[in-house]
């Protein structure tokens, strides 16, 4: 169904399904980012292995914060308004960052690591809002600023959506390589992270759209 944006949203909040979703997803939405917040600063003190990275130990590290984070919340703003138009898409790309957020927070917990040698701090302005100020380094395994960029191009609409969010997730994966905020394997891992958590929260989200048609239908 085509229309405006608030048409689109009208009518899928007359969808039961959907309200129940959104009055799920987004207290969730919210804890997560709390919560990792909160986890990160446990993470930061706590000692972990420096891993052998041959790439890293011949590239000299660059610093590619103004960049990363212009496309990071570029994206996000892009993504935003381009998913605005549909909800149901929408409201998976949230579900979507929920299970990767768990998937970060698991990972981290089971593999403790110190970060590359010659890292030069990518300071995100949102995590230093939210959290305590601290610039943190160990947010490691896999590269989460990729992985939501490839989450954004997982659910959206169009090819030249898709395109540009790929493409912005393959520069910043490079950049945070570049100036050693990651190891080479937590870039390489982003998108096997990323599409997991996309087919996890697809499923549950067609599920329940199974499940309400059912009900509807008896």
């Amino acid at each position: 169904m085509e229309g405006t944006v608030s048409q689109q949203w009208s009518y899928a909040l007359r969808d039961r399904r959907f309200r129940v979703e959104c009055a799920i997803t987004l207290p969730l939405l919210v804890a997560s980012l709390i919560g990792l917040s909160s986890f990160l600063e446990f993470v930061e003190e706590r000692p972990g292995v420096v891993l052998n990275d041959p790439v890293l130990a011949v590239i000299s590290p660059s610093n590619f914060t103004w960049l990363t984070f212009a496309l990071i919340y570029g994206g996000l703003i892009f993504g935003i308004a381009t998913l605005s138009r549909h909800p149901n898409q929408l409201l998976l790309a949230f579900e979507s960052y929920v299970v990767m957020v768990t998937l970060r927070i698991a990972a981290m917990y089971v593999v403790p690591l110190d970060p590359p040698a010659g890292l030069i701090p990518l300071v995100d302005p949102l995590v230093q809002f939210v959290g305590s100020g601290k610039v943190l380094t160990k947010d490691l395994f896999f590269s989460g600023h990729t992985a939501t960029l490839l989450l954004l191009g997982f659910a959206s609409r169009g090819r030249v959506s898709r395109t540009l969010f790929y493409l912005a997730a393959v520069i910043v994966g490079t950049c945070v390589i570049l100036q050693h905020v990651h190891y080479t394997i937590d870039v390489l891992a982003a998108p096997c992270f990323a599409y997991l958590a996309y087919r996890v929260a697809f499923l549950v989200h067609r599920g329940s759209e199974r499940e309400e048609s059912a009900k509807q239908d008896t």
